[in-house]
């Protein structure tokens, strides 16, 4: 069963290889990333709200303040954490240091919030083949459809933070394999780590608020052109919408 649910956490982190499809291939590079940026703000939102929360709050394992409180807690930590990458930013520059133009705190913020996501992947997609093989199907089926406009929100947002096309497809690959560590080791630890997924559900939700209300949102403020602004929002909505549907399709818990 173990080689079984490897497998099937493998074949969910190859979906992080969807960037490869949306390259860029138009002729208004910028334009794209832009529109990019808009539905991935939309979709980190419609993923807090619409699955990671519902799911933790549903587990009934703790209060709903406390996982709120978490919400809020990890929000906060990740103001602070950007607070300290451009305090070493500044520092840097005082220093006449060399300081990369990327947007290094987007990063880290992004590829943290996405590992936790994913290792709560292979813990849900574990207990579920560990229950019943058709149910371990059934939610590997679930989760893909939610990893698909997933990976490529997270693909735009590394571009948008200054990684190349090659880096930024490595580095979603590389943070979707979290999953196969996740189910392996609810295979091994389930019954002492069950517990904590609604905390880590919440912590990744407030990551994923953060990340896109307080760096990508307020870039497409940045917008001049009434016409530009309309088409990112219309982008921004399309994201919502896209996890949304794929949330009615199958749904991600179990």
């Amino acid at each position: 069963m173990l080689i079984i649910i490897v497998f099937a956490t493998l074949i969910v982190s190859l979906i992080s290889l969807l960037g490869i499809f949306i390259l860029f291939k138009q002729k208004n590079k910028a334009k794209f990333l832009r529109a990019l940026i808009s539905l991935a703000a939309g979709a980190l939102l419609a993923v807090s709200f619409f699955d990671l929360l519902p799911e933790a709050i549903e587990a009934e394992a703790f209060d709903p303040h406390v996982i709120f409180a978490v919400v809020l807690g990890s929000i906060l930590f990740f103001f602070i954490l950007e607070i300290l990458f451009h305090w070493h930013h500044c520092r840097c520059q005082e220093h006449g240091k060399p300081s990369s133009e990327n947007k290094n705190n987007l990063i880290a913020i992004n590829l943290t919030g996405d590992a936790i996501h994913n290792f709560v992947d292979g813990i849900l997609i574990a207990s579920a083949f560990l229950t019943d093989f058709n149910l371990g199907i059934l939610v590997t089926l679930a989760v893909i459809l939610h990893e698909i406009p997933q990976e490529i929100s997270d693909f735009g947002v590394l571009l948008y933070a200054g990684l190349s096309k090659t880096k930024a497809l490595l580095a979603n690959f590389l943070v979707a394999i979290v999953a196969i560590l996740g189910a392996i080791t609810f295979y091994f630890f389930g019954q002492f780590i069950e517990g904590a997924v609604p905390i880590m559900l919440a912590f990744a939700a407030g990551n994923f608020i953060y990340l896109a209300a307080a760096d990508l949102i307020p870039e497409l403020h940045h917008e001049k052109s009434s016409k530009k602004v309309f088409l990112n929002s219309l982008w921004l909505f399309a994201g919502v919408i896209l996890i949304y549907l794929a949330g009615q399709v199958v749904p991600h818990g179990h």
